[in-house]
């Protein structure tokens, strides 16, 4: 107890000593630009002197996503700048042209930056989605052959398969067979999360994890939420004095991360044995191997690999059954044309096989349908940058050496001046409108898969994943959710997240067989 209460002392005093010396420099800041929160000086949040917008964001910090959509829609140019104490000061934009300059024209003065690894290094070390430079590019090149189409069709595909017949099947049948509520996300999650592995590992984790997967899965909820909470402060100072002295969330995040390191290791030390380094395998730890990388670097990879294909697809996945409670036409529609494709594909022992990647790239109206569940929905709300040296956005907004820049994929896909006044709607046929007038939509008016040289590689194997669970439940399955008046909250962690979970009942679809007869004429 004792120990506990210095610990406290120490950090407050930690945070104190900061907050002073945060005070002198944002105020010799004030004197010199005589500015603090900008964009749209009519528009900008309620400043203070040397606070500036601390108060402000301090009082939206539950609701940040949708204070921040409301400035960038109030701004001339859907950008805002921000100086609060204790935090760098920030670009904030909505603006596609702002986003294909700091993703493309100008990808080499926007890397992620030390801020920004040194909020998730503790949890994603060296992996791709925590480095820039050399290693990006190393670590890039090596990864592109899990994308490759016959990956994709072999591996990946291999590994939806065995999931689907394992885990989400049965439990889809168990629970519609009971009656029972089944929660959507979770099991979606889980499923990402064994998918992920195998694809990775070259493994089934249920079968060589002495850990349970639940307390796994567990381990990267905690440990992402903390982090998250970590990007989010108002004063950086007292997650890292927390840090420094081992208490409170961050001592719960070290022990929550040495789970995920302990586990992880082992599974690849576990594949060592059964594959020699020498031997490169299908599967990404295999070839890391035999590329030389060590149990550290290889275990940094996977950890990436899984806070990615777990997460971001899951995620998607669980707002997409949401809106096809609220809009049956469209998921009738996109059941239609699963039907259409699918028809005479079921396996002699009556699992559902959901699409290969061949299908799935004739999937439009399903396409359309995920794509306005991620423009509305985007597994991953905002990202940011850090400036290596200044420079002038083409809105005529200036950037400082070391400004964090951010996009913002949720305000983006709110914005009436880039979607029109339906904005807020969900209407996937404005995806099909573009397909069908051979356009395609700007990846910087939707980067929720970034763009430029950092295109998400695994945009295709992501939507393979979403679409293959899609086919696989909503031909066999109709889900009705529990609270059909419930307004669920969109959490935005690393990935965002639905609060509570999606609990839906499950019940049988009767007219399956009909259906792909009339689907067949």
């Amino acid at each position: 107890m004792e120990m506990e209460s210095c610990s406290y002392m120490l950090s407050l005093v930690a945070s104190c000593f900061f907050f002073l010396c945060s005070f002198c420099h944002a105020l010799l800041a004030t004197r010199r630009s005589g500015n603090v929160c900008c964009g749209s000086r009519h528009h900008a949040p309620r400043s203070h002197p040397v606070l500036g917008c601390l108060v402000e964001f301090y009082r939206n910090r539950h609701r940040l996503l949708d204070w921040y959509t409301g400035l960038l829609a109030a701004s001339p140019s859907q950008t805002v700048v921000v100086e609060r104490l204790g935090a760098r000061r920030t670009v904030v934009t909505a603006n596609p042209v702002n986003v294909e300059h700091i993703l493309k024209a100008k990808f080499g003065n926007y890397p992620k930056g030390k801020p920004f690894t040194e909020v998730l290094g503790d949890l994603l070390g060296g992996g791709i989605f925590n480095v820039d430079g050399e290693q990006w590019r190393a670590q890039r090149k090596l990864v592109s052959h899990e994308f490759t189409a016959r990956a994709l069709r072999e591996q990946v595909g291999a590994a939806l398969e065995a999931e689907a017949r394992a885990r989400l099947v049965p439990a889809l049948d168990a629970a519609a067979a009971t009656g029972g509520e089944v929660d959507v996300q979770e099991l979606l999650r889980q499923f990402a999360f064994n998918v992920i592995c195998r694809v990775s590992l070259g493994a089934d984790p249920g079968e060589e994890m002495a850990l349970p997967l639940s307390r796994l899965a567990a381990a990267f909820d905690a440990a992402a939420a903390i982090i998250a909470r970590r990007g989010a402060a108002p004063v950086a100072a007292v997650w890292k004095a927390k840090r420094a002295l081992g208490v409170g969330s961050e001592r719960r995040l070290r022990e929550e991360v040495e789970v995920i390191y302990d586990t992880i290791t082992e599974l690849i030390r576990g594949r060592r044995r059964k594959r020699p380094a020498r031997r490169a395998g299908d599967d990404l730890v295999s070839r890391m191997a035999a590329a030389g990388y060590g149990d550290e670097a290889i275990r940094d990879m996977v950890i990436s690999f899984i806070m990615a294909g777990r997460d971001t697809t899951s995620s998607a996945l669980t707002w997409f059954f949401w809106l096809m409670t609220r809009h049956r036409d469209v998921e009738d529609e996109v059941l239609g044309e699963i039907e259409s494709r699918t028809c005479g594909h079921d396996s002699g022992d009556g699992v559902v096989v959901g699409l290969d990647l061949d299908g799935s790239r004739k999937m439009h109206v399903l396409h359309a349908a995920l794509c306005e569940t991620m423009r509305l929905y985007p597994p991953v709300a905002w990202d940011s940058k850090h400036a290596a040296e200044a420079d002038v956005l083409p809105d005529g907004t200036r950037v400082e050496r070391g400004d964090r820049v951010t996009y913002f994929p949720y305000g983006m896909g709110r914005m009436e001046t880039i979607w029109g006044a339906d904005a807020s709607e969900f209407r996937p046929r404005r995806w099909l409108q573009a397909l069908a007038q051979d356009e395609s939509v700007s990846p910087f008016k939707f980067p929720v898969f970034q763009g430029g040289p950092r295109t998400c590689l695994g945009k295709e194997m992501a939507f393979l994943q979403m679409k293959f669970v899609v086919s696989a439940m909503l031909r066999r399955f109709e889900l009705r959710a529990v609270d059909e008046n419930r307004s669920p909250v969109f959490v935005p962690l690393l990935t965002a997240h639905m609060a509570g979970g999606l609990k839906v009942t499950v019940r049988r679809r009767r007219h399956q067989n009909g259906a792909c007869e009339r689907a067949m004429k």
